[in-house]
């Protein structure tokens, strides 16, 4: 009985791949909106702290200018207005000194202590580098320039002007804020759209789940349509179709293969049980039992040779390689089964010379299974020829007989379990079925290959492609 687990449900905790990259993605996303919101802030910030360098060093500059050209500085101190018009910002300072003096004007005094700069000298131009940067008590960046200019009389005034960058800081933060809430709206609206998008695009993976979870193992024939598959997705789904269609071969086979390992055991236990059944005197139950003994060992080579099969396909069997003379070999093989070739007038003719590196055991057995093979299914006073062909890569056995030729769609399946071409020769005689399966068994073990092919005149050769050497852990050498 086969057991069929049930799909097991999708854990709780598990995040789906949909919100997994739309989160990616969102974060991503707001990432780059941040840098570039960081950027443009920056960028604006460094823009209006130079615009206030610019307002700061043409103010003094121009009062400058202003006095340096006979402009009476007792007008200037009796229209301190006429500079609260010009400064326009209610906290911007713009002080006039004369040395060693208290000021004589003093536009907008704040509480403000300045630190002590040298003042740009007479006749030197004033620049950017020349305005000076500090922080109020209240946090707001202030921007002030000081320079010397030699009135009329030949005293020298000192020019203060200071700039305090109140709305500019305000814009800065009403900016910082709005770039704030673009970044969160952003990424709310790009994760809401990109689920959508994201979820609509895997439609495609979510109907491929569904009709995989329809496939038993009663339907493995059912396949996954490639029907308006994205690009991406048709390759996954031909190789998943590859998959079933090679699951639904071997289910197929171990199906077929169950079938028959039950009708091959059944003859012959039907068989013994009957003649248990029947009332028999002493003699006749030591016949019975003499006759019965090939029954026997015919189920105990059965089960010899699925074990072995069984283990090759495992891949538990670790080889003894050694190096085997082919033609002594061949000639061992020969002579047993020329007594079994005569009962038929066939001839084995053999003329095989080279050196192979195999298991010794393993290699009779499998040249001995072809053999046993063409003896049986071959044509009566026929040849069976066995020769040998060295390979660049190896040596390749052939083993050719005459018989009834073989149908192209039946060559591949000589080699599964329990399958006979000719079932009229398979009954009533010692035949597993097994044979060839060992063979190719045998082949893979040693990493080689076994071909067959058949000509419309009966010619059947097999050939056994043996590697000249091989780089195997469980290879062992003697």
């Amino acid at each position: 009985m086969i057991n069929v687990k049930k799909r097991q449900p999708v854990a709780k905790g598990t995040i789906s791949l949909t919100l997994r990259a739309t989160l990616l993605f969102a974060f991503i996303a707001s990432l780059v909106i941040s840098s570039v919101g960081f950027y443009l802030y920056y960028s604006m910030g460094k823009k209006l702290m130079r615009r206030a360098d610019y307002q700061v060093s043409g103010r003094v500059q121009y009062f400058r200018h202003l006095l340096a050209n006979e402009f009476p500085l007792s007008q200037l101190s009796h229209n301190p207005g006429l500079f609260e018009n010009m400064l326009g910002n209610e906290r911007d300072i713009l002080t006039f000194r004369l040395a060693g003096q208290p000021p004589l004007i003093n536009v907008k005094p704040a509480q403000l202590i300045l630190p002590s700069v040298a003042p740009v000298p007479d006749g030197q131009p004033l620049t950017l580098e020349t305005v000076h940067h500090l922080i109020a008590p209240n946090g707001t960046p202030v921007r002030f320039a000081r320079t010397e200019v030699q009135i009329k009389d030949g005293r020298k005034d000192e020019i203060t002007g200071e700039h305090f960058m109140t709305e500019e800081s305000r814009l800065l933060e009403t900016f910082r804020w709005k770039i704030t809430g673009a970044v969160l709206f952003a990424y709310l609206l790009i994760a809401t759209l990109g689920y959508l998008v994201l979820r609509r695009g895997l439609r495609p993976l979510r109907k491929m789940a569904q009709e995989a979870t329809k496939i038993h193992p009663s339907s493995l024939s059912t396949r996954l349509s490639t029907e308006n598959a994205p690009r991406e997705l048709k390759q996954l789904i031909i190789s998943f179709n590859d998959m079933l269609e090679r699951l639904a071969e071997g289910y197929q086979r171990l199906t077929q293969f169950s079938a028959d390992l039950a009708h091959e055991i059944r003859t012959p236990m039907g068989a013994l049980m009957g003649a248990l059944y029947q009332p028999r005197s002493v003699e006749e139950y030591k016949t019975l039992l003499a006759n019965n003994r090939e029954v026997l060992e015919r189920i105990s080579r059965l089960v010899e040779n699925i074990l072995f099969l069984a283990r090759a396909s495992d891949a538990r069997s670790v080889l003894t390689i050694a190096r085997i003379d082919v033609s002594s070999e061949i000639t061992r093989v020969q002579e047993y089964f020329e007594g079994l070739a005569e009962e038929r007038q066939m001839i084995l003719d053999c003329e095989v010379k080279g050196i192979v590196y195999a298991d010794a055991m393993l290699f009779q057995r499998a040249i001995s299974n072809l053999v046993a093979n063409a003896v049986r299914y071959g044509r009566e006073g026929s040849t069976i020829t066995i020769s040998a062909q060295p390979q660049a890569k190896g040596i390749d056995i052939h083993v050719t007989s005459q018989g009834n030729p073989v149908p192209p769609e039946m060559l591949d399946k000589l080699f599964d379990r329990f399958y006979r071409a000719d079932l009229s020769r398979s009954e009533g005689n010692s035949s597993s079925g097994l044979g060839l399966s060992i063979v190719q068994a045998i082949m893979v073990l040693h990493q080689g290959s076994v071909q067959v092919t058949s000509s419309d005149q009966g010619e059947t050769r097999f050939t056994l492609s043996f590697p000249r050497t091989r780089s195997d852990p469980d290879y062992r050498f003697s």
